[in-house]
């Protein structure tokens, strides 16, 4: 899931990244992408790819906009080789008129709940590690 930007790390080479997201003219522009898809996942959550077609997905700030995301995320499992990981990232901040009800009901620890709940009910996840990245203030808190 992707638009402008793919957060991800500069320095990390990458053989072909391909990005799937709502905004052709967004995917355009991302200078990290080889190759992208339009394609609404609230609309139509298979994606359009071969099995085992990739080594590894990343869902960066998107999936709590997802309305179905265990139908997503039991597809996802299908188009990665066998083992492949999938890293999911989200953020304190949303488009409140477009994230999912659930996600505004929760705090930090919840959306992390809620993302592992999602995986283990998509089946084909295994060995999940839920990991808070959430800065700290200059106070240690």
């Amino acid at each position: 899931m992707s638009s402008w930007v793919s957060h991800l790390p500069p320095e990390v080479p990458y053989a072909e990244v391909t990005g799937l997201g709502l905004n052709r003219a967004e995917l355009e522009r991302n200078p990290r992408l080889t190759s992208w898809v339009v394609q609404n996942l609230n609309t139509s959550p298979r994606l359009p790819f071969e099995d085992h077609t990739y080594d590894a997905a990343g869902i960066t700030v998107s999936v709590d906009y997802l309305t179905d995301p265990v139908a997503v995320l039991r597809d996802l499992s299908r188009v990665l080789v066998p083992g492949g990981p999938v890293v999911i990232s989200f953020s304190n901040r949303c488009f409140p008129t477009k994230a999912v009800a659930v996600w505004h009901t929760l705090d930090d620890a919840g959306h992390l709940q809620l993302v592992r709940q999602y995986l283990q009910r998509a089946g084909n996840w295994t060995d999940m590690v839920a990991l808070d990245r959430s800065p700290r203030s200059a106070r240690g808190h």
